[in-house]
Order: structure tokens, then C-alpha cells, then sequence
């Protein structure tokens, strides 16, 4: 199952303009890469997908699950921008934490927090404690609190941020490997490098609204012919977004 935004109408203050409106999106099958702009609405879009906060109007589901479900948030995982390293704990007992919260039982959570560690890489690192990984063991270590509690669909909100050239490219292949027929992964970025060659699917996100969604070569094809190879991601996306704003998106 996937999530479904129907008609969804967002802001944080109700005297202030929305900033998603009547928005309606269903999470693609394996890796989708979400681009837009700061400000754009993508952080907005995966908090409302990952059951943090609720629409104003519209709805949220996976299947009969609405977002306020219980049910619906275990099969859904949220990675933030920033992961907060738990002080005194381990990298094993912040994830086996993760999972506790997610409503596993201790011994269960134990066990899957080593599994999930095992398939971010960091499985000799899991009794080295959080503060004293580097940046980029720490955001592994947010992926594998994600991926503790077996979700269907992982959020990631700009987990590349801040990363050199080299640690984007490692920790894409880190995300496509994760994704399967039965994991989907949903990856905002603002930089249009994050766009992996791997990833099944491109949205758009262009002032709170969706201005393209598909397969990645459709997505690459808005690329004026003759595009360097290297820059046709960049190419597409300023034409998408500029078609977006001459259609008076908003």
C-alpha cells in the first residue's frame, strides 16, 4: 500500500495563505526523489504523509488507514533534517529506542535496532555512543531508526544537507539500496545533484504545488536536446519549474 494525499490543504496558521493546497499525490513505487526550492513545501508534504501533522482540509491515507491511526504511523517512518544524538546512549540503544517508541517490545526492538544498523553499514559501530559519530554515521543512524520497526514507506527530509560531493553519492546508494518492491523511499532535497541516476521517480514541488511527477526519464526528457549529460537534470528541473510559474502555479 501507498500513501495518498486527496485534496490536501495545509498552513500552519490559518490567517496565513496555505502553504500546500488542495495538493493530491500518491507516494510512487521504489525510490522518488522530491525537488523543489526551499520554501517550496516538501518538509510540509512529508510531515503530513508521516502523520505529524494534519491536513486542514482533505485527507491522508494508506489503504483504510488514515493518518491519525495508530496503524497508519507504524507502517510509516520519518527521517528529520537534523537527528539528535541521545545523550549517553549508544548507536544500538538510540534505534532499539526508536523502535520501543514505535510500539515494539523491548526485546523485539533489541534485535531489529542490530538488523536495521546491519543494513545501513554501521553494524560494527552499534555500541560506539551517538556523540561520537561523525555527521555522516549519524544520519545512518537515523536511517536505521527509520527502518527498525519494518515501515512500508520511509520519509527522508533533505538527509543529504551539509554532505560533501562523495558522502551525497555514498549515501544515495545507501537509499537505493533500501528500496524495494515492498519499501517505497521518498527523498526531499533542494539540490538538484541529489538526483540519482537509480531513482524510479521524479516529483516537483513548485509553491505548494505538484508541477511534475513521473519516471525519471520523463522527468530528464524536459532537458533541451543537446544537454551535456551532467546538466540535464539541472536543465529539466529549471524547465519544469519555469513551465510551473508561467502557468501561475498557486
Amino acid at each position: 500500500m501507498s500513501i495518498q494525499l486527496d485534496n490536501v490543504t495545509f498552513g500552519y496558521k490559518r490567517a496565513d495563505p496555505p502553504i500546500l493546497r488542495d495538493l493530491c499525490y500518491t507516494v510512487p513505487d521504489g525510490f522518488t526523489v522530491l525537488l523543489g526550492p526551499n520554501g517550496a513545501g516538501k518538509s510540509t508534504l512529508l510531515k503530513l504523509a508521516g502523520g505529524l501533522h494534519q491536513p486542514r482540509s482533505g485527507t491522508v491515507r494508506m489503504g483504510p488507514l488514515a493518518s491519525r491511526d495508530s496503524s497508519y504511523l507504524k507502517k510509516v517512518a520519518w527521517m528529520p533534517q537534523t537527528i539528535t544524538p541521545m545523550t549517553g546512549l549508544t548507536a544500538w540503544e538510540q534505534v532499539a529506542y526508536t523502535g520501543w517508541l514505535k510500539g515494539m517490545n523491548k526485546a523485539d526492538a533489541w534485535d531489529a535496532a542490530l538488523t536495521a544498523l546491519g543494513r545501513v553499514g554501521m553494524a560494527d559501530r552499534a555500541d560506539v555512543r551517538v556523540k561520537q559519530l561523525s555527521g555522516g554515521q549519524l544520519r545512518r543512524v537515523g536511517v536505521a531508526s527509520a527502518l527498525v520497526h519494518g515501515a512500508d514507506v520511509l520519509l527522508l527530509d533533505e538527509p543529504t544537507a551539509g554532505m560533501d560531493p562523495t558522502q551525497r553519492r555514498v549515501f544515495r546508494d545507501l537509499i537505493v539500496g533500501l528500496a524495494t518492491a515492498d519499501v517505497r523511499v521518498l527523498m526531499s532535497t533542494h539540490d538538484v545533484a541529489d538526483l540519482a541516476e537509480e531513482a524510479d521517480h521524479v516529483t516537483v514541488l513548485h509553491d505548494g504545488r505538484i508541477a511534475f511527477t513521473g519516471p525519471t526519464c520523463d522527468f530528464l526528457a524536459h532537458a533541451v536536446e543537446g544537454t551535456p549529460e551532467s546538466r540535464r537534470a539541472e536543465t529539466a528541473y529549471a524547465m519544469v519549474s519555469s513551465t510551473a510559474s508561467a502557468r501561475g502555479v498557486r
